[in-house]
């Protein structure tokens, strides 16, 4: 039960890193000016990074 609640945590993680990488312009967009637009983009792709690097070690030692 717990390698579950595991897997299925790794896999949000996972996707929802990739999701903030590949949608960083655009939520940047919604959300700040424009005076600081490329840091905030910046900072969301190394968010989704770490947050895409934890899920995927979250499933590979799921084992």
């Amino acid at each position: 039960m717990l390698n579950t609640i595991f897997l299925v945590l790794g896999l949000i993680l996972s996707t929802s890193g990739v999701i903030l990488i590949y949608d960083a312009r655009s939520i940047t967009k919604k959300m700040f000016g424009f005076g600081d637009q490329n840091e905030a983009t910046a900072g969301l792709k190394i968010v989704g990074f770490i947050m895409s690097i934890i899920g995927s070690l979250l499933i590979y030692f799921n084992i």
